[in-house]
């Protein structure tokens, strides 16, 4: 695929796809994932900050039951979320066919599973140490709320239902905000710097529910992985570590809650 004039020759001969289309893609893309989640987030902050009372007496729950005291239907609501969420990603693997290409373009297949899965671990242990450092200080200064990873029912199907989300979360943020923000952000001209810090800051957004230090975390992990995308070429060790960050925060949560003194709760 070439661009020719603010055009974009497609898969099929005599086929253009213009800028502008891709353009409106683009928005109505991140309007319907991600982009929509931050501005949900930027309501939720400013709801946190003109509430009485500091941030960090205040929680951000992650995962929560869908209904209480039903297990079976609370199941049914929790897997029905996970799978819609990931309903952006089958898009962009359909915008992405219309080139001639797909989610292969992206490094997000099974070309590369143990390179992928060893990178992805390495990235994880670096930035998980240093992320949960990083929460305890802002939360204890009061800069962000006390996060929650999960408040779910003990039933049989609590630990699979966290590493489900924790998948969903990082396919839908690895592919959308890092390999197809980057592949579109380049067709419609835009500087390296330029895209990354878009993606940065989309990915900071999103997380602003969770106070200052949720906001400026994740805009350091989103240059982190934008710089990793572009040294790899591949969102698959991207996907591979942001899913082991959050299994451990989700599942470890569960596990120590009010075990050890050091981690916050409400």
């Amino acid at each position: 695929m070439q661009a020719e004039a603010g055009r974009v020759t497609g898969p099929f001969p005599g086929e253009t796809i213009s800028r502008r289309t891709f353009r409106s893609e683009t928005v109505l893309v991140l309007a319907l994932s991600l982009g929509a989640s931050g501005v949900s987030a930027l309501i939720s902050f400013v709801g946190s900050l003109t509430k009485p009372g500091a941030l960090n007496d205040q929680a951000a729950t992650l995962n929560a039951s869908a209904a209480p005291g039903r297990p079976w239907l609370d199941l049914a609501w929790q897997l029905f979320g996970i799978s819609t969420a990931l309903v952006p990603v089958a898009l962009v693997a359909h915008l992405l066919l219309r080139e001639g290409s797909g989610l292969r373009a992206l490094g997000f297949d099974g070309r590369r599973p143990w390179p992928d899965l060893g990178r992805g671990t390495l990235v994880a242990a670096g930035i998980g140490s240093a992320g949960l450092a990083f929460y305890l200080v802002v939360q204890s200064v009061g800069f962000n709320l006390t996060v929650v990873p999960e408040s779910l029912p003990d039933v049989w199907w609590k630990f699979p239902v966290l590493i489900l989300s924790a998948i969903q979360n990082s396919v839908l943020e690895e592919v959308i905000v890092v390999g197809y923000l980057l592949r579109r952000l380049g067709q419609l001209g835009w500087t390296p710097m330029a895209a990354l810090v878009a993606s940065a800051l989309l990915r900071g957004s999103y997380h602003l529910y969770q106070g200052i230090g949720g906001f400026l975390g994740n805009m350091v992990m989103g240059v982190v992985f934008v710089l990793l995308y572009r040294r790899w070429g591949r969102v698959g060790p991207l996907v591979v570590a942001h899913a082991l960050l959050d299994i451990g925060a989700f599942v470890g949560y569960a596990l120590l809650a009010g075990k050890v003194d050091w981690l916050p709760t409400l």
